[in-house]
C-alpha cells in the first residue's frame, strides 16, 4: 500500500479523530496532503469544521454535567487554567468562546470550563460553530500554504516529495516531544 492510499483511505478520519482533540498538527499536515493533491482542501476543511465543533460540543456537554470532578481528572496544566477562563469569561464570552480553540491548552479545559458556567448551550453552540469554522479555514489553509511554499523551493525536484512529508512528520514529533517534556517540567514543579 502507498502513502497517497493510506492518505485516500484514513485521511479523512484523521483529519475527524484529530479536530476532535486538539489538532492543529494534523490539521496542517492535512492542509499539505491537500496541497499535494492526495486530499480535498474543501472536504479537510469541512471535516476539520465538524470535529472541532463536535469536540467543543461534547466537552461543554460534558463540563455542563460533570463539573468540577471532571476538571480534577484533567492534567493539572489543563485544569490550572480553570479560574482564568471564569474570570475573562464573565467579561468577554463571544471573542473568548470564538478564540478559545487558538489558545495553547484551553483546547479541552476551556469548553468543560464553559459548560460550568451560565453561558447558555445556545449562544455556546453560535460561537462555537465560528470559531470552529475560523479555526478550520486557518489551521488547513496555513498547512495549505506552507505545501505551496514547500512546491515552489522544491519545483521540479518531485522525487524528493518523500523528504517533504518526512521532514513535517519529524517536526511534528518535535513539537510534541516538547509539548510532552513541557507537561513533564510542569508537573515537576507542582
Amino acid at each position: 500500500m502507498t502513502f497517497h492510499h493510506l492518505l485516500a483511505d484514513y485521511g479523512y478520519f484523521a483529519v475527524l479523530a484529530g479536530s476532535l482533540l486538539e489538532g492543529e498538527t494534523i490539521l496542517i499536515l492535512a492542509g499539505f496532503a491537500a496541497h499535494q493533491g492526495h486530499l480535498s482542501l474543501s472536504w479537510v476543511m469541512a471535516v476539520a469544521f465538524v470535529g472541532g465543533t463536535l469536540g467543543d460540543q461534547i466537552f461543554y456537554f460534558a463540563g455542563r454535567r460533570y463539573g468540577d470532578a471532571l476538571l480534577r481528572r484533567l492534567p493539572h496544566a489543563m485544569s490550572v487554567n480553570a479560574p482564568r477562563i471564569r474570570e475573562k469569561l464573565l467579561r468577554h464570552q463571544a471573542p473568548l468562546i470564538i478564540g478559545l480553540r487558538f489558545m495553547y491548552g484551553l483546547r479541552i479545559a476551556g469548553p468543560i470550563v464553559i459548560g460550568m458556567s451560565n453561558v447558555p448551550a445556545r449562544r455556546f453552540l453560535l460561537f462555537n460553530l465560528i470559531g470552529a469554522a475560523t479555526w478550520a479555514v486557518l489551521v488547513v489553509g496555513a498547512g495549505y500554504l506552507f505545501g505551496h511554499t514547500v512546491k515552489r523551493i522544491l519545483e521540479n525536484v518531485e522525487h524528493y516529495e518523500w523528504m517533504a512529508y518526512l521532514a513535517i512528520v519529524f517536526i511534528a514529533v518535535l513539537v510534541a516531544l516538547a509539548h510532552r517534556w513541557r507537561r513533564g517540567r510542569q508537573k515537576a514543579r507542582a
